[in-house]
Parts: structure tokens; C-alpha cells; sequence
């Protein structure tokens, strides 16, 4: 597990692009035969990437968790970026295609991701939040969540939103996770810009060409900087940052929010004409 700090906007003003990437933006988080977590202490929440092929993995505590179990004071949002796998929840298993969400509540012990063809494995993706109470583990499949038509053409942002965890839809402690499907030939997303100053966010960029690339926007509005994120790479954003990118190619991207507020309508919009 690797552990990222958490950065005073202050500071963040004066780092440069190696500061920037190396804080804020992980890579390799996908990768074969193995789970990869990254524990951020924005919000404490956890990032991670589970390729199974020949044998299953498990998610385990670390030692940076003080717990003797992954979920022993936490609950788990997991979805399927890759080909057909399934996670097994103490022994109850889930099957999960492409794009499918399974949400896993505090308290659960046993948690491991199997491919269902080794040759054309699942790619999970992992975001783990602090929980007080219990909610049941349960599967949603991107064909019954809630969707929002956003964008327009003109603005090159016409996108479809996915809301899978979150107040109406399934039911957690503070996660909130969904997933934005951009239109072909579109390439904005979240701009004009917001901050959400209770909730830190968390985004993984994927479905990009390998000649691609997302221009992600972060730093206070009045004083902003990019990073440049390849296919299957996420960022880490804190709360007083905002968090808007555009591609050189249409793409997908779960967002992943965790903090005091649980309203996903809790957002202080920036003006256009404020951003610097």
C-alpha cells in the first residue's frame, strides 16, 4: 500500500510537474496477477486496482489500516473496467460484466476478485472509504442506474453521467461513486468548474487510445494547474481544488467522492470568467 499526504493549497502554488504528478496522480495501478492500493489521507480514502488471471486475489489489510481485516472500519465501492469477473463477498459471489458497480458494506472479512476467462481478465476497480454503520452489499448494473443527459455539442462536453452509489440509489456511510461516459468527438467534462470544500474527489480515466491523452485541471479556481493522465491512471483532488479535464479523444471516467457531506448537489460552481 502506498501512502500519499495530503497538500496545503498554499504549498501545492509552488510545485512543479514532477511535485504534481508524484503526489496527485497515480499510474500503474492496474496490474497483472496483483492488487495495488494507494491510501490517500484525503479523507482517508483508499484507491486500488485488482487484475485476477490464473488464480483469485484477495483484498487484505495492511499494515497502515491498524485493522486485522480490509473492512473493519470501512466500506467498498468496486466496479468492472475490464472483461467478466466475479467478487466473492464472505462466499457470497457477484457476477460483475463490464461497467457493472458492487457496493460493500463495513464489516465484511472475506473479499476476492476472480477473472471468469484468464486470457481476457476483469480489471477491478477499488474505492474504499472510513464507515460507521452498516450497509448491505449490494450489485448495480449500468443498465438500471440513475443517468443524466449532460452537454451540449457546441461546448464539446456532451456526456452521459452514471449515479451508483449515492443517496437515492445505493445506500453507503459517506461514498459516493458513479461513472461519466463522454459522447464521441466530445472531449470536456465537469466545465464549467466546481469545488466541493466537505468532500475531497477521486478520478480514473479509461477507454483512451494509447496515443491519447486527458489534460486534468486541478489547484484553487484563481490559480490553476494540469497534469497529463494516460489511459487507466487516476487523480487524486482534494477538496479546495477543482477537478475538470479535456482529451485529445473521447474517454470514460469514474468519479468517487468521500467527506462530510453526503448531498452530491453540494458544489460551489466557479464562474468561467474567475479562473486564472
Amino acid at each position: 500500500m502506498e501512502i500519499r499526504y495530503t497538500t496545503n493549497p498554499t504549498d501545492f502554488s509552488q510545485y512543479g510537474t514532477k511535485r504534481i504528478r508524484d503526489e496527485f496522480l497515480i499510474t500503474n495501478l492496474f496490474q497483472v496477477g496483483k492488487v495495488r492500493t494507494v491510501y490517500s489521507h484525503n479523507d482517508r480514502v483508499v484507491l486500488g486496482g485488482a487484475v485476477p488471471t490464473t488464480e483469485p486475489l484477495t483484498l487484505k489489510a495492511h499494515e497502515a489500516l491498524k485493522t486485522s481485516y480490509f473492512l473493519e472500519r470501512r466500506e467498498l465501492g468496486i466496479v468492472n473496467i475490464g472483461n467478466n469477473g466475479v467478487v466473492s463477498v464472505d462466499g457470497e459471489s457477484y457476477d460483475l460484466d463490464t461497467g457493472s458497480c458492487l457496493y460493500v458494506g463495513l464489516g465484511n472479512k472475506y473479499i476476492q476478485f476472480e477473472s471468469v476467462n484468464e486470457e481476457e481478465p476483469a480489471k477491478f476497480y477499488i474505492v474504499s472509504t472510513t464507515a460507521h454503520c452498516t450497509y448491505p452489499t449490494t450489485k448495480v448494473d449500468i443498465t438500471t442506474a440513475q443517468a443524466y443527459e449532460l452537454g451540449t455539442t457546441e461546448e464539446s462536453n456532451q456526456r452521459i453521467l452514471y449515479r451508483f452509489i449515492h443517496a437515492e440509489g445505493v445506500k453507503s456511510c459517506q461514498l459516493m461513486l458513479g461513472m461519466t461516459v463522454l459522447k464521441p468527438n466530445n472531449m470536456w467534462n465537469t466545465m464549467p468548474a466546481h469545488t466541493h470544500d466537505r468532500r475531497m474527489e477521486a478520478y480514473l480515466y479509461f477507454g483512451l487510445p494509447e496515443d491519447s491523452k486527458v489534460f486534468h485541471f486541478m489547484g484553487k479556481p484563481d490559480e490553476t494547474r494540469h497534469l497529463v493522465v494516460s489511459n487507466e491512471e487516476a487523480v487524486i483532488s482534494p477538496s479546495w481544488s477543482i477537478h475538470s479535464g479535456v482529451g485529445t479523444h473521447n474517454y470514460t471516467f469514474i468519479w468517487a467522492m468521500a467527506g462530510e457531506n453526503y448531498t452530491f448537489e453540494d458544489m460551489d460552481a466557479v464562474k468561467m470568467e474567475d479562473l486564472r
